[in-house]
């Protein structure tokens, strides 16, 4: 078959060359910006009369024919076509015939899938963000309802201070929220139109690019031809701000994993977001979860293959960059989707808040407590960290626990110790007086969940 590029060669590649250069398997993606971009450029080729309104007519009806085949999923396409370019061309062809070949005046291919990319990108952006918006939802509707359930604050996963449930779910939701400024800031950069390019030098037809942006819904237009058709910087922050979303994801995912096994007992996943085994009868596993986390590496791996395809590639197209759109294609369809299961897990998470309150009952969390109130009673916090670190071995060789102390006790070790401390030492206690902003207090978490109400995005 003839290449609509082929007038300088003599010559045809053997099928399985063709196939191996061929991109329309993934890039058929991108149809509808491909034909929605042609449409634009038409329509600027005749205002800037390049071609005359006539034949500008004639195209616009056969790119809105294939339009909305398209959309509905009926369009087929030929590897020998190379690439949705190519492919719409040829089908642009079929429908109106030889005036089909002067759509191509004033570009390139080069800038054509720059702009695909920008547009479905930018789509893609505010999709994910609605998901994520979602997701951002859901936490908070939880850490409504478990402001005053406690449950142990770890570091090193051992059992730190005494925290609210609401307080956890608070830190990822600040998380998500960075994430989502992340990608309304790189809407800044998606938001940008290559087209009018060329291949890298611009073209000597009168063409107007802000015409085609206005058309496109660009908000502005690359100032250098040559970074124009080379640029992937704008995919590798997508891939770079989907990375740290999924790590979010992963960390939330491995607490839940901990908080359902039988050892916390903190919580329990619904049916539908749990499976079982196939030779223990008893298991009901969090494979939900299991696999966000596991497809946070699908996720990375797509970041690192771009960056490595980029790396040290000269100005200004060249063809390695056809590998610049499956890894966005695939991280695109893998963060809607993760998040889309993570918001329907949390959800339905049942919370055990007896297991939780009851771990901080038989452990040392409030030692730290314990070393505060002497502190406040003029002891220097350092020598009241040592005293209480030495009643913590104390009670570690007896086999108790710091409230199980008595106040005679309590004093030979530091008189300033009164009655009073054995409330300071309670769970609920400790949680409820840390006050400071930011802190996990009730009253300071009731802020933060109205400051969220209020600050809260809409896409």
């Amino acid at each position: 078959m003839k290449k609509l590029w082929g007038g300088r060669f003599e010559g045809e590649n053997q099928k399985w060359i063709d196939e191996f250069g061929a991109s329309i398997e993934v890039d058929q993606v991108l149809a509808e910006e491909d034909i929605i971009g042609s449409l634009a450029h038409v329509k600027m080729l005749a205002k800037t009369t390049i071609i005359r309104q006539v034949e500008a007519d004639e195209i616009i009806r056969g790119l809105e024919r294939l339009l909305e085949k398209a959309r509905k999923k009926e369009l087929v396409f030929s590897i020998d076509n190379e690439d949705i370019h190519l492919n719409i061309e040829t089908l642009l062809h079929k429908e109106i015939g030889p005036v089909a070949g002067k759509l191509h005046t004033a570009r390139s291919r080069n800038d054509q899938v720059a702009t695909d990319m920008h547009l479905y990108l930018k789509n893609q952006v505010g999709e994910i963000a609605e998901v994520l918006v979602d997701l951002e939802k859901v936490i908070l509707l939880k850490a409504e309802k478990h402001v005053e359930t406690i449950i142990p604050g770890y570091t090193h996963l051992q059992h730190a201070q005494p925290i609210s449930f609401a307080h956890h779910l608070l830190a990822y939701y600040n998380m998500f929220k960075r994430d989502l400024e992340r990608y309304q800031d790189s809407l800044k950069r998606i938001d940008c139109s290559p087209l009018g390019a060329a291949a890298l030098a611009g073209t000597t037809f009168p063409i107007d690019r802000l015409y085609t942006a206005e058309q496109l819904g660009f908000s502005s237009v690359y100032s250098n031809s040559m970074d124009a058709v080379s640029d992937r910087d704008f995919i590798l922050e997508f891939l770079s701000n989907s990375s740290i979303l999924m790590m979010h994801l992963s960390r939330f995912c491995e607490e839940i994993i901990l908080w359902t096994s039988h050892e916390y007992q903190f919580a329990s996943l619904t049916d539908a977001f749990s499976t079982g085994s196939s030779i223990m009868p008893q298991k009901k596993n969090p494979d939900m979860a299991e696999l966000i986390r596991g497809k946070t590496g699908r996720v990375y791996g797509n970041l690192f293959s771009l960056l490595t395809v980029m790396k040290s590639l000269p100005l200004a197209y060249n063809k390695d960059l056809q590998e610049d759109k499956e890894g966005m294609f695939d991280t695109v369809k893998t963060v809607k989707d993760c998040l889309t299961i993570f918001a329907g897990m949390l959800d339905d998470m049942i919370i055990h808040e007896e297991k939780m309150s009851e771990a901080t009952t038989k452990d040392f969390s409030n030692a730290t407590e314990l070393a505060d109130y002497l502190a406040s009673k003029g002891i220097p916090f350092r020598e009241a960290h040592e005293i209480v670190g030495k009643l913590v071995l104390k009670c570690l060789k007896k086999g108790n626990y710091l409230q199980d102390i008595s106040l005679a006790e309590f004093q030979e070790t530091a008189p300033v110790i009164q009655e009073d401390v054995y409330s300071l030492l309670e769970a609920r206690v400790a949680v409820e007086r840390r006050n400071s902003l930011g802190g996990t207090g009730f009253s300071q978490i009731k802020f933060e969940l109205e400051k969220a109400k209020k600050e809260f995005p809409i896409i």
